[in-house]
């Protein structure tokens, strides 16, 4: 059993990689593996040229493609960002909207299909649910579980001596982790037990027009 945590913020070592870092080392404490991926500080946003449908990749090189390839052995993830005006920070936003979109545009959706994921945001002060909104988004447009702490998954301070600082947040890091730990579990006794994954549907697209 693996997770990937996603460090969406321009800072690799920042108040997001503290909050994550809290999730990774009580994963590991629950035997669970669990890796920090960090995001280029440099990401072109989606085209919406679709050629990922024709190609199977995006036609942007700048790290997505190598992220898929990395996250299809992975069981779960964490997606962390910090709050950039009530809201995740643009480089982060940018590189799953081509990730996800990616995904499944090319047929490879089981990348992320049915595997549980948590939200994690960093604040100084406000903004932080409506960022766990716009991530948590990504999980239920994706037939992905979400696993929550026993608070909403947020952390405060300036500066990751700040968030240290913050016992409550760092602790309900620790309710999530032990929360995706036993989520992981449940899903290989089910796999063990021969329960199969929903029934999938060809997708239809509709609009308002029709």
């Amino acid at each position: 059993m693996k997770v990937l945590l996603f460090n969406g913020s321009p800072h690799k070592e920042g108040c997001t990689y503290t909050a994550l870092n809290e999730v990774a080392k009580t994963l590991r404490e629950e035997g669970v593996e669990a890796e920090i991926y960090h995001i280029p500080k440099t990401v072109a946003p989606c085209r919406a040229c679709r050629a990922c449908a024709k190609t199977g990749k995006c036609i942007i090189d700048d790290g997505v493609n190598e992220f898929l390839e990395y996250a299809k052995d992975f069981d779960a993830f964490v997606l962390g960002s910090p709050v950039y005006y009530a809201a995740a920070a643009g480089g982060a936003i940018s590189f799953l909207n081509r990730a996800f979109f990616t995904a499944f545009m090319s047929g490879r959706g089981e990348i992320f299909l049915h595997k549980p994921g948590a939200a994690v945001v960093s604040a100084r002060r406000a903004g932080t649910t409506a960022t766990l909104d716009q991530l948590n988004k990504y999980f239920t447009i994706t037939q992905m579980p979400i696993i929550s702490g026993r608070y909403w998954n947020m952390v405060h301070g300036g500066c990751p001596e700040d968030v240290l600082k913050d016992t409550e947040g760092l602790q309900n890091m620790r309710f999530l982790a032990r929360n995706m730990a036993y989520y992981l579990k449940c899903i290989e006794a089910g796999k063990k037990a021969g329960i199969e994954l929903p029934k999938q549907e060809e997708v239809t697209f509709t609009n308002f027009i029709q």
